[in-house]
């Protein structure tokens, strides 16, 4: 009660904190008749001028004000906005490192350019965080504009890009690029085998849009790349057939988690019928000879039964396409892990792809981490606030509209059935149809969104349909939405990025009605006919009540739904939302009231009639609440696994950089061999032992197939009171000696690069196997909980016991390839490299299955990606004539920027 009252008289703390920064704005604004003085070349200069204060001693706070003032003059002249000052307290609060949670239409686009521009004055680098390719073109076209003026270099990274055009955009001074090319550009940093291959630079500062999409929704998978392992079509095939013969009462399907298990007659029934398709070893399902067959069962009963076509997936041009359950869009390229995907495109009768082995991985919450200062921008973030801070240590500040909100939330209403319900959502659109007041429909699946569209074809309303199969029109359909008697059907609207504009979007309208219109006085008049048109538009729009947006169920998540319903009312337009629900809704069917409230529902409810109540409502709220909560915790879990391994990739990673930075890695050969020595002494001749209890045998072995040199041990067996550590010692300076003669007839620089190489491809190729033993791991560790043991703190351990072992088996491999193998060195042109595989990019999500992955076009686009694993020579020395990459400070040992698989001195880089 107390809280309440306090609250009233002095506001929430949020309401407190912005408060307090009213005292910065207001010097912000101090300095805006002064810059609006400048000329143009003058306002340019400023740039420089903040950049001079900065050597001298002063820091980014300093100059905030006075940089503020400079971009939003800049941007009145070049953008033709003008930032409002609760825009200026969103830049304040995305500068220091938190997020801003401004409502939809408040264009935090706009206000993310002061943050932006603040902090690359520094010129460290600013990475600009974008939900889809999309936005990412088009916010560094527009922004681009802005920064330009200023005197800063924009780049911006889309897929299919060369390395060159990757290390360019990365060296600018402000970087757009979605979260997935961010993180796989990392990742593939770290397979590369010289410096200067890498593109990334050291990070700095990043603004997340659509913050809570990206840090929160996409975080629960991580990102993944991998190569392709044997093709098993045969087995998924048979696997499929015996699973559609599956009688459904000899499983139990659970939807929450998407996990179903056979019962004791479906075990039995099972067995029987794998043997007879011959895919049973004996006749125990469960035996160890069976454990792949029992893998591809689940996959496949999985596929089956929990994943629908056209909600989960869609099959296009003979392929099954992922779903984005958030988005609704299609996923191109993506595909879900361990053996799904193919279960699927066995289910499907498509063509099945070979599945996938792990190379490296990483988390998106590991990921943003690692940036130094990282802010963000939304418009639903509140209800995940505790998660922020608590992974990112981030905090949510709401900024308050630039003009109050108009738009009238009404209560939710209850039908029986889907049937009902649709119709009654049918009945409402046709009544706005007819007044002319524009309708926004979110669904959450292509099936309901075409179910609807049915409905609304019976009765007979005009309408687009936003889905995954027409994805490449989204952002034209969305533009228009706001137009006069305009309906449109949304799966989901997270990230779609353009705002509704009452009466319609004039850049939208002329890049579609006057594509063919050259430059010119006819072009500018068309314009101006089509501006006076969308005013004409928009008075009748509001007349009409503004933008009507209807959600026809209830999302998981509370902010989905909110982020639909903020399509409507931005910047103090009138606008009306309303939700539809009904006892077949996925949520109320599954994480719902229980079985009373449903009989309830069904006794008092006539067909057709609805009700709606705020404990109704509040009920809904309860159970979206809980589904919060426990996707939480599976997000949570995600990153404590991934804690370990991150402190382990850490160390392989900062091993690599120290390896590929250092002039020669003779010493580190050198302690790796004595290492190697130690370690094998020590397992034959263990410490404290008397010299009967040796394996001597094993000793000789181990010497003979690691260092490959005579050694006398039989003879030094002879001596009296010989001790481990004189052999070891011996064995020591063999080795070195060995070492050093082979040293001496081989060129001395040949010889370092040499040591790298041997070096980084085993340390790679262990990796590799490391990781592909802790996915195992973690997938079988949950059973030490029968034990009374926590699985987390069991992964720990053998974690950590795995890696110990894993550094030990990469120093004697090294050891035993360096000491025993023989090398002649050829010419660099006779050198070929080998045909690089086709590797693929994979945002997967350990505990569901979903997956995100998408092909990496071209071998050449990965030269470098494995070193000598690189691609086949496809173009000969120095091609085109002359150098068209002259003095552009590409190293003459990265990949030709042309593509042709070589390294750049041997293709356009020969002649120089």
């Amino acid at each position: 009660m107390f809280g309440a009252v306090a609250k009233a008289i002095f506001g929430s703390s949020n309401d407190r904190y912005v408060k307090s920064l009213d005292k910065i704005v207001r010097r912000i604004a101090a300095y805006e008749p002064a810059m609006q003085s400048l000329s143009d070349e003058e306002l340019t200069a400023q740039t420089q001028l903040f950049r001079n204060r900065l050597a001298q001693g002063e820091t980014l706070d300093d100059i905030l004000p006075e940089a503020f003032a400079t971009c939003r003059e800049a941007s009145k002249r070049v953008l033709g906005m003008r930032h409002f000052d609760v825009q200026m307290i969103g830049g304040i609060v995305m500068h220091r490192g938190e997020i801003a949670e401004m409502r939809t239409g408040e264009g935090k686009t706009l206000v993310a350019t002061l943050a932006t521009y603040l902090n690359a004055i520094e010129g460290k680098g600013v990475h600009v965080v974008t939900v889809n390719d999309y936005l990412a073109k088009r916010d560094a076209e527009w922004m681009g504009q802005l920064y330009k003026f200023l005197g800063l270099s924009v780049g911006v990274i889309v897929p299919n890009l060369s390395e060159y055009e990757r290390r360019e955009a990365y060296n600018a001074d402000i970087t757009y690029a979605t979260n997935n090319e961010l993180g796989f550009d990392y990742l593939r940093d770290n397979m590369k085998h010289e410096r200067g291959q890498m593109v990334h630079r050291p990070f700095n500062y990043a603004i997340v849009d659509e913050v809570d999409s990206i840090l929160i929704d996409e975080a629960r998978t991580p990102l993944i790349i991998s190569g392709p392992t044997d093709d098993k079509s045969d087995l998924y095939i048979a696997v499929d057939a015996v699973v559609k013969t599956i009688d459904p009462s000899l499983y139990e399907a659970d939807e929450k988690t998407k996990n179903i298990s056979l019962t004791e007659d479906g075990v039995e029934w099972v067995e029987r019928a794998l043997e007879t398709a011959g895919l049973l070893v004996g006749s125990n399902l469960y035996d160890i000879e069976n454990t792949m067959v029992v893998h591809h069962l689940d996959q496949a009963l999985k596929a089956n039964v929990m994943f629908k076509r056209d909600i989960d997936y869609i099959v296009k041009d003979e392929k099954v396409v992922i779903i984005d359950e958030f988005t609704g869009r299609m996923m191109d390229g993506r595909r879900w892990s361990n053996g799904l995907h193919q279960a699927v495109e066995a289910k499907e009768g498509v063509r099945i792809e070979p599945e996938n082995q792990t190379m490296a991985s990483i988390t998106f919450q590991n990921y943003f981490r690692m940036y130094p200062k990282l802010g963000g921008m939304t418009g639903t973030a509140a209800t995940e606030a505790a998660e922020f801070f608590d992974i990112y240590k981030m905090n949510v500040v709401t900024i308050p509209t630039n003009v109050p909100v108009q738009r009238v939330d009404e209560e939710d209403e209850f039908y029986k059935n889907t049937t009902d319900k649709f119709g009654a959502i049918a009945k409402l659109i046709r009544e706005k149809y007819e007044s002319g007041q524009p309708v926004l429909v979110g669904t959450v699946s292509i099936e309901k969104s075409e179910m609807l569209s049915d409905f609304l074809r019976k009765e007979g309303v005009k309408h687009a349909v936003l889905n995954a199969r027409f994805h490449e029109m989204e952002a034209h359909i969305v533009a228009q939405a706001g137009r006069l008697g305009a309906v449109t059907i949304a799966t989901n609207m997270a990230g779609r990025g353009t705002d509704i504009k009452l009466g319609g979007n004039l850049e939208f309208r002329v890049e579609d009605e006057l594509r063919d219109v050259p430059e010119g006085p006819e072009r500018e008049a068309a314009i101006a006919k089509i501006a006076a048109e969308i005013e004409e538009e928009k008075a009748k729009v509001l007349a009409a009540g503004g933008l009507c947006v209807i959600g026809t169920e209830r999302h998981e998540s509370r902010r989905i739904d909110n982020q639909l319903r903020g399509r409507s009312g931005r910047q103090g337009d009138p606008g009306l939302s309303k939700f539809y629900l009904c006892l077949e809704d996925d949520l109320l069917r599954i994480f719902g009231p229980d079985t009373l409230f449903a009989r309830m529902m069904n006794s008092n409810l006539a067909d057709g009639e609805a009700i709606g109540s705020k404990w109704l409502s509040k009920a809904i709220e309860t159970a979206q609440k809980k589904v919060e909560a426990r996707n939480y915790d599976i997000r949570k879990q995600v990153v404590e696994y991934d804690n370990v391994m991150n402190d382990q990739r850490k160390v392989i990673y900062e091993q690599r950089a120290d390896i590929m930075d250092a002039e020669t890695i003779g010493e580190v050969v050198e302690d790796m061999r004595a290492d190697t020595i130690n370690a094998i002494v020590a397992d034959a001749c263990p410490p404290g032992s008397y010299p009967e209890q040796w394996d001597v045998e094993q000793l000789k072995a181990r010497v003979d197939g690691v260092l490959g040199i005579p050694a006398p041990i039989d003879d030094w067996l002879q001596e009296d009171q010989l001790e481990p550590e004189t052999i070891e010692e011996r064995l020591v300076a063999l080795a070195d000696a060995h070492m050093a003669e082979k040293i001496s007839n081989l060129d001395e620089s040949s010889w370092r690069g040499l040591e790298k190489s041997v070096l980084l491809e085993r340390l790679d190729h262990h990796w590799k196997e490391h990781l592909a033993t802790l996915d195992a791991l973690r997938q079988v560790v949950f059973l030490r909980a029968y034990a009374q043991k926590t699985p987390i703190n069991e992964y720990k351990q053998e974690a950590f016991g795995l890696f110990e072992k894993m550094l030990e088996v990469i120093r004697e491999d090294v050891t035993r390839i360096l000491m025993t193998a023989e090398f002649r060195m050829r010419p660099p042109e006779d050198f070929q490299l080998p045909e690089l595989p086709d590797f693929l990019t994979s945002h997967i999500d350990p505990f569901t299955g979903d997956d995100d992955t998408q092909s990496v076009p071209g071998a050449a686009a990965m030269l470098g990606a494995l070193g000598a694993q690189g691609a086949a020579q496809a173009a000969g020395p120095g091609q085109g004539g002359a150098d068209p990459y002259a003095g552009t400070g590409i190293s003459r040992n990265s990949p030709c920027p042309c593509g042709s698989g070589q390294k750049y001195k041997h293709c356009h880089g020969a002649a120089d």
